[in-house]
């Protein structure tokens, strides 16, 4: 059976030494008076709900997974689900950093994900019903009308209700501009919507009385494309005015769909029939209001993989230092035993490396993420908020696209650390490669993620917010550049830095002569860029580290994190040589193939 330890030691690194945020939100009203103490307090009895509430429900949940009654279309979720969910509310965990007018605590973004982190780790497929109601709690704050906050809020904030998005058909996926979900307005200023929507996480459950659906759909008029969705609000259940639960909406769930994992989550068909529901923001405006819960959502699903990446490689260094398998190739290491713990093992070393920078750089980068978008949000400076929204709107692919990546190399790593063990259920680690390969597809895929990176982030603004990141790697290189003992972090991303433009610029042109040459090259331009940016915080937490065993901090895990610096440079981020080089292959090579894929 696997265990699980929050990683609060590596959080409080990255949030205290690295990112410094009780410092940043000194400059923040909303939250100037949150210090470490209150950071590390609630982190501590997160991590505790994490460990001992969720994780133990992973396994079987996964096993049990969720039950349709196909005569009341109601869905059972598996044993103890809806038990932790009640004990989540009671902790007060859904509002921790919702608004306090709708009953929130108010509290930076930045703790609520590194939480939602910890809950990943512990169990995936649970923790996605929470995260879909912060995601529509986001929506409508930022998009719905005084009736509907009034409505909907105040049970969404407290974890009453939950929450879910929709906007997959079954036939189309991410183009939803072929959606046909039809909403037809009534004279009372509600719209009756029909339609079939699939691939719904948390779409129907037993934790809640009630669901909120956010819908996307067509008005009558609605032009084609797009550019003619309008977002609206269902129900499960009709509210009366007075709050209470009217008659039963016109939604219910079709039908579960049959996983390769996540099997705790009731993935749904959903069918609209007349459902009532009432408009969200503008008409024919609705992905722009339907955004917001995107974007958090791409956030969140990399969070996840972050998650199941620390969890994978929690359980396989500890079966690495416990296993033991023939000797060491240099000689014996436990003259006590037949044969030596595989840890000794090179390459098995590396596997578990790879999990272990990837998990902390990644962590390092959602935190960052998640700061931005306190920033953007509460910053008093109109410049500060500006330069926050256009980072974190750079970085979003990178952390959905490049972590869910890593996460899936990872985890399977993982599970090759145990070798035939791992291929068997009881140690739980083929769970976190099914559960992870998800993560690459679902809230737009990486390819998706990548021409949103390449095509409309960078080239569509001419590289200016990537400037605005490449300043951040110019200002660390020349603090850096002449501490010797710095050159084997701060060398790669100077020389990866100075390439960018040169590199970024060959492929605009290139995609200005043909737009496929930009589809040919984004998947690997992600890559690039996303090792660029963990080099960047890998560089700054090997800075930390080296200041404080300079310092005489005789804490060991200072010198793991020089240890981990050093075999990402060395092992992982030269990957960015042969990703340019494939990048600038070019498109023919891929379309001239007619014959290869008759």
């Amino acid at each position: 059976m696997p265990t699980y330890t929050p990683p609060l030691r590596d959080m409080q690194f990255v949030l205290h030494e690295l990112l410094n945020v009780a410092e940043e939100y000194k400059a923040i009203p909303k939250h100037a008076d949150v210090d470490a103490d209150t950071i590390n307090a609630i982190l501590e009895e997160g991590g505790k709900f994490a460990a001992e509430v969720a994780f133990p429900l992973n396994i079987a949940g996964d096993t049990e997974g969720c039950t349709l009654n196909r005569d009341t279309h109601e869905v059972t979720t598996p044993t103890g689900f809806k038990e932790a969910y009640a004990k989540y509310i009671e902790g007060g965990w859904p509002a921790l950093s919702c608004d306090p007018e709708y009953g929130g605590q108010g509290l930076p973004f930045t703790l609520n994900q590194n939480i939602y982190e910890m809950m990943n780790s512990a169990n995936q497929a649970w923790t996605m019903y929470p995260g879909l109601s912060h995601g529509a709690y986001e929506c409508l704050h930022a998009h719905g009308t005084d009736e509907q906050k009034k409505t909907y809020m105040t049970k969404l904030v407290s974890g009453e209700w939950t929450g879910t998005m929709c906007l997959t058909e079954p036939h189309c996926g991410t183009d939803l501009g072929m959606l046909r979900t039809k909403a037809e307005p009534q004279a009372d200023g509600t719209y009756r919507i029909t339609g079939n929507k699939i691939f719904i996480s948390a779409g129907e459950h037993d934790f809640t009385p009630n669901i909120i659906h956010l819908v996307l759909a067509r008005l009558p008029d609605a032009p084609q494309g797009s550019k003619g969705i309008s977002l609206f609000v269902v129900p499960k259940f009709k509210v009366n005015a007075d709050g209470s639960l009217g008659e039963r909406n016109g939604i219910h769930c079709g039908g579960l769909e049959h996983k390769m994992g996540i099997h705790g989550n009731a993935t749904a068909q959903l069918v609209l029939d007349g459902a009532i529901g009432t408009l969200v923001g503008e008409p024919n405006k609705g992905l722009s209001a339907m955004f917001v819960m995107m974007n958090a959502a791409r956030l969140g699903v990399g969070n996840q993989s972050l998650g199941l990446t620390e969890v994978a490689y929690q359980n396989a260094l500890a079966y690495a230092k416990d296993r033991i398998q023939m000797r060491s190739l240099s000689g014996v290491k436990a003259k006590d035993k037949p044969a030596d713990p595989i840890i000794v093992h090179p390459d098995v070393r590396k596997m578990l490396l790879t999990a272990k920078a990837y998990a902390e750089g990644g962590r390092a980068l959602a935190t960052y993420c998640a700061l931005l978008l306190d920033k953007e949000i509460h910053h008093p400076d109109e410049k500060v908020r500006k330069d926050s929204a256009e980072l974190v709107a750079l970085l979003t692919p990178i952390v959905k696209a490049f972590l869910t990546d890593n996460g899936w190399t990872s985890t399977s790593a993982c599970l090759q650390v145990f070798g035939g063990h791992g291929y068997i259920k009881e140690w739980g680690m083929e769970q976190y490669v099914r559960d992870s390969r998800i993560n690459m597809i679902y809230e737009g895929t990486n390819t998706v993620q990548s021409l949103d990176l390449l095509g409309r982030k960078i080239l569509g603004n001419n590289g200016a917010t990537l400037k605005k990141f490449g300043k951040l790697v110019a200002r660390l290189v020349e603090e850096e550049g002449v501490n010797e003992k710095m050159a084997e972090f701060i060398n790669p991303i100077a020389y990866l830095g100075d390439q960018m433009t040169k590199f970024t610029t060959e492929l605009g042109f290139k995609g200005m002569q043909n737009a496929d040459e930009v589809g040919a090259a984004a998947v690997d331009y992600l890559r690039v860029l996303g090792h660029l940016v963990f080099g960047y915080f890998w560089a700054r937490m090997a800075q930390v580290a080296l200041k404080q065993i300079e310092a005489g901090n005789t804490d060991p895990f200072y010198v793991a994190k020089l240890q981990t610096a050093r075999f990402y440079f060395a092992r992982l981020f030269p990957e960015t040589a042969m990703l340019m080089r494939t990048a600038r292959a070019g498109v023919k090579n891929l379309l001239d193939t007619d014959e290869a894929l008759a």
